[in-house]
């Protein structure tokens, strides 16, 4: 499966759970870690599990390989890398403190939530 199909599993995983202001940043020739950051927060610990939780399932469905997942017991940032996707679920009261939206300003955003809306 291509890495733009993957990108959309993941935003559409995080979208199921209600994850609120989902943000695509297209790392590619900004980052050697990915190319392609997921930012999106819940508003309680227990959502936000269940964010990264879902978003590790679908992604495992897919044949795509978690290799890490950081931050699960205390939900504040969990950081879930799959290789060249890495998703980033916040509580929301952490995302605007890290606000890696302005950090990693350079990076263009992709619709990707755009586009699964107009798929549907």
């Amino acid at each position: 499966m291509k890495t733009e199909e993957l990108l959309k599993t993941v935003v559409k995983a995080a979208d199921d759970k209600r994850a609120e202001e989902i943000v695509v940043l297209n790392m590619k020739g900004i980052s050697l870690i990915a190319d392609y950051f997921i930012i999106c927060h819940g508003n309680s610990e227990k959502q936000v599990q269940a964010i990264a939780r879902e978003i590790k399932d679908e992604a495992n469905k897919t044949g795509l390989f978690v290799n890490k997942l950081e931050g699960f017991d205390e939900a504040k940032w969990v950081l879930i890398d799959m290789g060249n996707i890495i998703a980033h679920v916040f509580h929301r009261d952490e995302r605007s403190y890290y606000n890696l939206e302005r950090l990693w300003g350079d990076a263009p955003f992709e619709d990707v939530l755009g586009e699964l809306n107009r798929d549907v």
